[in-house]
């Protein structure tokens, strides 16, 4: 059997420790992933882990930027599944509707479905880029992910902008309505890690408000959209639009939903 390069046997040990991470999420950031158990897992002696880090910490800091750049799907993968419907014959409220009860599923399921590896992975690199003010490495790397994750969801909206007869109210921009549904969905998110149960509101008819049964977090979206957007006379709630944006390549999250 050929003996593993240094990077090799890097990338084994590093797989290994991603998949004990996932498993238990990001309790004390990554401390609580000792080396010498991944090593175990993979059959590697101490030796071969310090041929490449120098120390434990130097190994928890190469996981941390590891656990920042792992996705499983585009940033807007789940959020174009879910509102597709509500795009075809939909109104606005439909699809704001659906891509805000998507999310909030999505988050849920690191509770009530452990072995969702979507939502630990996204929710493990939120915990980690709360904490990324220690590790210069790692507030680049948490960088790098949130605008992977807000040039795709602003492209995203604005596509939705079109088909909806929507534009930008001066002085906004599509980014800035990005960044503001993204800081939104990180928040309900923190309480779903939390165990918190989404708030809901059913809306009347004859209610000031959007009619329909909403999550807290779809109806503070939809109130952020009339914030930042209003009726674009010069498009039609079907100019232009060829269906949901194409996904974009990754790096998390993302991040389904409006997540980074």
């Amino acid at each position: 059997m050929a003996r593993r390069t240094a990077e090799q046997t890097r990338r084994l040990i590093l797989d290994a420790a991603l998949r004990l991470l996932l498993e238990r999420g990001a309790s004390a950031g990554v401390q609580h992933i000792r080396l010498q158990e991944v090593l175990r897992s993979v059959g590697l002696t101490t030796g071969a882990a310090y041929r490449i880090w120098t120390d434990q910490d130097d190994f928890h800091r190469d996981l941390a930027v590891e656990m920042m750049g792992l996705r499983f799907a585009a940033p807007t993968a789940s959020a174009t599944a879910a509102i597709a419907d509500a795009v075809d014959g939909g109104s606005l409220d439909d699809v704001v509707r659906e891509a805000a009860r998507d999310h909030v599923t999505y988050t849920d399921q690191f509770h009530l479905n452990p072995g969702s590896r979507d939502a630990h992975a996204f929710l493990t690199a939120l915990a980690l880029r709360t904490a990324a003010g220690a590790w210069p490495e790692l507030r680049q790397a948490s960088a790098a992910r949130h605008e992977e994750s807000i040039q795709a969801f602003t492209t995203f909206y604005a596509t939705l902008m079109v088909r909806f007869g929507r534009r930008m109210r001066s002085p906004f921009t599509v980014r800035d309505l990005a960044e503001a549904m993204a800081a939104l969905g990180e928040g309900f998110a923190v309480r779903a890690a939390e165990g918190l149960d989404h708030p809901v509101v059913d809306v009347a008819d004859d209610d000031e408000s959007y009619p329909g049964h909403w999550t807290l977090f779809g109806v503070t979206a939809r109130g952020l959209v009339d914030v930042f957007t209003v009726p674009d006379d010069a498009t039609g709630p079907d100019a232009g639009f060829a269906g949901p944006v194409a996904e974009t390549s990754d790096s998390d999250d993302r991040d389904r939903g409006p997540r980074s």
